[in-house]
């Protein structure tokens, strides 16, 4: 079981059977009464937000979850294919699991995919990726005035905002946390 001075942001619990992720919290002591949590919690299987109070003393309980490092194999209809590494089992996950980051889905891409009672519920992205570029704007010359960026596809599907400079067939440092640019890849 969890205090309430264990809660950090990221921390899985199970509550009305549900597996919870904290997202945000904030510690209140007012000036009368007892101190108090109040606590953010996104919902795994259906993604919706939750707040709530939580008292100095109570308790919360442990989810079942379980992270698996897996690699992303390919795209079979609706579903993404990935294969754990350690067993090579193959499962499929719906596009409703994996979320916006479809368009980040590279083959042969290392992934973390959380499991509730053998369910995949979430997945999570390295923080960078390497792509290519497949299509952008040609840069106009002379246009530089403060950070200048132009729509970009990179090789998922993606499109991220990138510099003037860069053309297609360059590759980049994708940040997936926010799909952003972060450098030109040197090979």
């Amino acid at each position: 079981m969890y205090d309430t001075s264990d809660i950090r942001k990221g921390l899985k619990v199970l509550m009305d059977g549900n597996p919870f992720t904290i997202v945000e919290f904030q510690f209140v002591k007012p000036g009368k009464g007892t101190a108090f949590t109040r606590t953010k919690f996104k919902n795994l299987l259906t993604g919706g937000v939750v707040e709530k109070n939580i008292r100095t003393g109570e308790k919360l309980e442990p989810a079942n979850v379980e992270d698996r490092n897996m690699q992303f194999l390919y795209k079979e209809g609706e579903d993404f294919v990935f294969m754990d590494g350690s067993s090579y089992e193959q499962i499929s996950i719906s596009a409703e699991v994996v979320g916006k980051a479809h368009d980040l889905l590279m083959d042969n891409l290392e992934c973390t995919v959380l499991f509730f009672n053998d369910r995949a519920v979430d997945i999570s992205l390295p923080n960078f990726i390497v792509a290519a570029v497949i299509s952008t704007e040609p840069g106009m010359r002379g246009d530089s005035t403060g950070n200048v960026l132009k729509p970009a596809t990179i090789e998922p599907g993606a499109e991220i905002g990138v510099p003037l400079f860069i053309n297609e067939g360059d590759k980049l440092k994708v940040d997936t946390r926010d799909r952003s640019y972060v450098e030109r890849h040197k090979d």
